[in-house]
């Protein structure tokens, strides 16, 4: 069964965000209040309403000041606690160490070299890939935020079927996890590419994820941005390597392999 769990870590740093902004938020309001009741009253200033903007106008910059400092606190807490996140999930996938943490590092890099802002996924929703799919969001979550890119879309592909998600990442993820259909045998990568080209705009790269090779006809130069291509499982048979190896290299992107503990 796939997990349709919220990230709770990521909820709890967009409440305390949501608090600090409300209560700034709260004191602007309160000072906008008071002048418009100034100026219906004639435009004139009473000594009371003097003080009272006084009052508020100290009360505002000390708001200001202490939501500037919640969003400092949040930023800290909330990187440190991401970084000791990915280096636990790239611990368990066996990227932390030698040879595979070189790969993986190489792998961001080429991501993060890329022209352009933004990333497009692209994962295989077939059968195959159905008892991966838990431990991969976590994984994906790290690329994406180690390339440094903004992730604009994420499609799935099946039996020459496709589905596009847009927002952010949270919510792009879930719907990946809740719609797309992880069942089917047909590899339909060609078909994906030409479909998806339409269901978004360009992205500055796609990042494709799967287990087996093409099932139907690419082509190569009709797609728009380069592949970096991802084949999953502990030991991919030559043809998906080489398949994945020749997107990549037909487009302008690299491959990364990925070895399960």
């Amino acid at each position: 069964m796939r997990s349709r769990k919220r990230d709770t870590t990521d909820n709890f740093y967009e409440i305390f965000s949501d608090m600090a902004l409300l209560m700034l938020a709260a004191f602007v309001f309160l000072f906008a209040l008071i002048l418009i009741s100034a100026r219906l009253q004639g435009g004139g200033e009473t000594q009371q309403t003097r003080r009272e903007l006084e009052q508020l106008q100290q009360q505002l910059e000390e708001a200001e000041q202490r939501n500037q400092q919640l969003q400092e606190e949040m930023t800290t807490l909330a990187g440190t606690d991401v970084r000791e996140q990915m280096e636990k999930i790239l611990a368990s996938a066996g990227l932390n160490k030698g040879k595979a943490k070189h790969d993986f590092d190489m792998f961001v890099k080429g991501l993060r070299d890329l022209p352009g802002e933004d990333l497009h996924l692209v994962v295989d929703a077939t059968g195959s890939m159905h008892g991966v799919t838990t431990f991969l969001i976590p994984i994906l979550r790290v690329i994406v935020i180690r390339s440094g890119k903004r992730l604009s879309a994420v499609s799935w592909y099946g039996d020459r079927r496709t589905g596009t998600f847009q927002g952010s990442m949270g919510e792009m993820f879930d719907q990946l996890m809740q719609k797309a259909p992880f069942i089917g045998t047909d590899e339909t990568i060609g078909h994906a590419f030409r479909t998806i080209a339409h269901e978004a705009p360009v992205p500055g790269a796609y990042l494709l994820i799967g287990d087996e090779p093409p099932t139907d006809e690419i082509h190569y130069h009709a797609i728009p941005a380069p592949v970096f291509t991802l084949p999953l499982g502990f030991d991919n048979d030559s043809s998906t390597r080489f398949a994945y190896r020749k997107l990549a290299e037909q487009t302008g992107g690299r491959m990364l392999t990925l070895r399960f503990k």
